[in-house]
């Protein structure tokens, strides 16, 4: 089968056919059948989302009832939830709860905010197929106090059960460094000071931090191998940064990254590396609107 790239006639960019998957690696196209057999005997499969896009989630709904068909031992961790809320999701999963009293006890408008229609499918398959949901995020006040004076002056017993992250490297601080630039603006300007993106870096690293300790303990406490499915923003994926690079940290090796798209074509440079596969999407319906005022890119 030629590549993507050759399929172009050597322009040099990779095409992607709508419901298809690409593998960046290689520019070539994915059987999805293969492909999920592949994810199904992983460890870890990491699913990247634009949290406002609902077109995404359902997407990562279908990748997760195809792997749950193929790895009946399935947990979901959701980047949503702070750890403080995890029996309420073990109330959800066993029936103990209706949509709205979990919305309300979760604290949803206050940890997330975004429409929880645009969940509320992937909570719905958790329950009614008893997938255990994880909760995988931290007490909010932590991520502020790492950003401003580091792990090292914050008591281990406030740390929320995360352990200090792997010092970020060259390559995420330059990733991270790119995708502030996206949002520069009269109040952001398009190059942080020195000292300032130091705290978003450090920052940034207590999400991903989070969500590889939560997988980590997770597989560590199971007795019944399970694949654990992440449901995290794609910046804290892309490339084998962030959480990927935590889990490999705390000796998870064994992790996928999978992420949409909406573009019908690739920069081969740019495409490289991303994630292990790609698939593209339908096209997305407008994104839905954040209830609260976003906190940080993610």
């Amino acid at each position: 089968m030629p590549s993507a790239a050759e399929a172009e006639g050597g322009r040099g960019l990779l095409a992607h056919p709508r419901a298809g998957w690409l593998c960046p690696a290689t520019g070539r196209e994915l059987p999805q059948p293969e492909l999920m057999r592949a994810m199904a005997a992983r460890r870890v499969v990491l699913l990247g989302e634009t949290h406002d896009v609902a077109e995404i989630h359902r997407w990562q709904l279908h990748v997760a009832a195809f792997l749950r068909l193929l790895r009946p031992s399935l947990a979901m961790g959701f980047e949503m939830f702070p750890l403080r809320v995890q029996p309420v999701l073990d109330a959800w999963i066993e029936g103990a709860l209706d949509t709205a009293t979990f919305l309300a006890r979760s604290d949803w408008d206050a940890v997330w905010g975004f429409d929880p229609a645009l969940y509320l499918p992937l909570f719905h398959f958790c329950r009614q197929q008893r997938v255990k949901m994880l909760a995988l995020n931290c007490h909010r006040p932590l991520v502020t106090r790492v950003g401003q004076v580091g792990w090292e002056a914050i008591p281990v017993g406030e740390r929320d059960g995360v352990t200090p992250s792997a010092p970020a490297s060259e390559a995420y601080r330059r990733y991270l460094a790119a995708i502030t630039g996206r949002f520069a603006g009269p109040a952001r300007p398009e190059a942080m000071a020195p000292e300032r993106f130091d705290r978003f870096v450090r920052a940034q690293q207590c999400w991903d931090r989070s969500f590889a300790c939560r997988i980590a303990d997770h597989l560590a406490a199971a007795t019944d191998d399970p694949l654990v499915i992440g449901i995290i923003g794609r910046g804290h994926l892309e490339y084998g940064h962030g959480t990927p690079y935590q889990l490999r940290d705390l000796g998870i090796e064994d992790v996928a990254v999978l992420l949409p798209t909406t573009a019908a074509e690739h920069d081969p440079a740019e495409f490289a590396g991303i994630a292990d596969a790609v698939f593209r999407l339908d096209t997305p319906e407008p994104p839905q609107p954040r209830r609260t005022q976003p906190r940080a890119a993610s």
